[in-house]
């Protein structure tokens, strides 16, 4: 069973340790999420546990307001509709500006992993 560790004040907690990502890394993660498909906040939360294996568990408290936040930078729109359980929910879709986003801010963090690999491998 998946959980959203509610103990954490950080972005995006990794079990048992104390560390966050990059700041802006989780505004990453959801528009990956929502590219490939859309969701509400609950499933994002567990789509970003299951394809990092358990690494990162995503904060409630941290995943809402990052939703808000891609909503009023115009790179995500949400919808109520009825989910599997036939339940109301508010689902998040990727939009134009956000696909861009997405491109943009992956190009960023490659850049920037390779050039921390090369000062760590120094």
């Amino acid at each position: 069973m998946s959980f959203l560790r509610l103990d954490c004040l950080l972005e995006i907690c990794m079990p048992d340790k104390n560390t966050a990502l990059v700041q802006g890394t989780l505004d990453m993660l959801i528009l990956k999420t929502l590219a490939l498909e859309s969701m509400h906040a609950h499933g994002i939360g567990l789509r970003i546990e299951q394809i990092s294996q358990g690494v990162f568990l995503v904060n409630a408290g941290s995943l809402f307001p990052a939703l808000k936040r891609l909503e009023r930078s115009g790179w995500v729109e949400s919808e109520w509709r009825s989910t599997e359980n036939s339940r109301r929910a508010k689902y998040y879709v990727l939009t134009a500006t956000g696909k861009e986003q997405l491109k943009s801010e992956t190009r960023d963090w490659k850049t920037q992993s390779i050039a921390i690999a090369r000062i760590l491998g120094a």
